[in-house]
């Protein structure tokens, strides 16, 4: 048995798709009672605003970081987005027109396939946290991990967190992709074991993104890896969630498996373009 097996005997993996189905629409039926304009206002603070496009310029960049300057203070009661999230070619641009208090974020790595030579990983996200980047978004080796490869995915992220810094690194693993509860969960505790300080949903490129499914078994994994450790480890969802119903019910979700604690941007996001446009317009 190697280090990895041993680390996975400690959870419960043994997961039944069709009872984590039943558990959370049990738990989304709450929904509606926290559907109020605080939690709405604070969805809106915990969005990484995302500009991920085959278009985007250094001018387009520059407009778009030019609109997030402009919205502090101009809706009182409604703080800034968490974070803007871009492609590391862009990192600099954001970081010399970015006035807002919010964090720089860039995916990185190979995103969004993760295939390519580690080296290459590693060397784009040392530079994208040289150009300002406060917090890393990579994708988990998935075609290793679905082999059992366990010892290049895990020793991956750990030489990736290492060249993160002081940035906060966020696995993504791609949950449409893994599928199955089991899956998903071994998933996210490797990560967490190798160093993530996040673990994410989905790219939201190639497969499905965010279930409510998905988001309560990665709850239940940071949870039980919280119980061994007593390590917070933060959840972003991310990959189609477009409107504020859809927020407030992952909301829920973490509410109930995770606990207030969770509630705060240190340890909840959500990745999103059109969201924050919908729970203003569902504020305002």
């Amino acid at each position: 048995m190697d280090k990895y097996e041993e680390v996975l005997e400690k959870y419960t993996l043994d997961l039944n798709d069709d009872e984590v189905s039943q558990k959370v629409a049990k738990i989304v039926e709450q929904w509606e009672e926290n559907n109020t304009p605080d939690v709405l206002r604070f969805l809106y603070s915990c969005i990484d605003l995302t500009s991920l496009g085959s278009d985007d310029s250094k001018e387009s960049i520059w407009k778009w970081i030019e609109n997030v300057n402009a919205f502090d203070g101009s809706q009182p009661g409604i703080s800034n987005v968490a974070a803007v999230c871009v492609y590391p070619n862009f990192v600099q641009t954001v970081k010399d027109t970015l006035r807002a208090d919010v964090k720089i974020a860039s995916v990185a790595g190979g995103f969004p396939s993760s295939q390519t030579l580690v080296e290459v990983k590693i060397a784009e996200v040392s530079l994208a946290v040289s150009d300002g980047a406060d917090e890393i978004d990579i994708v988990l080796n998935c075609g290793e991990f679905l082999a059992h490869n366990w010892p290049e995915v895990c020793e991956e992220i750990e030489e990736i967190k290492n060249a993160c810094r002081d940035a906060r690194l966020k696995v993504i693993l791609e949950t449409g992709l893994l599928k199955k509860a089991s899956t998903i969960k071994t998933a996210a505790i490797l990560a967490m074991y190798s160093g993530a300080d996040f673990i994410k949903t989905s790219t939201g490129k190639v497969y499905q993104g965010a279930t409510p499914e998905a988001v309560f078994v990665i709850c239940e994994a940071i949870r039980e890896y919280y119980q061994l450790h007593e390590q917070m480890i933060g959840i972003k969802i991310s990959g189609g969630v477009r409107t504020a119903a859809e927020a407030v019910q992952y909301y829920t979700i973490v509410k109930e498996v995770l606990g207030e604690e969770w509630l705060a941007l240190e340890y909840f996001r959500i990745g999103a373009s059109s969201l924050a446009d919908n729970i203003l317009k569902a504020l305002l």
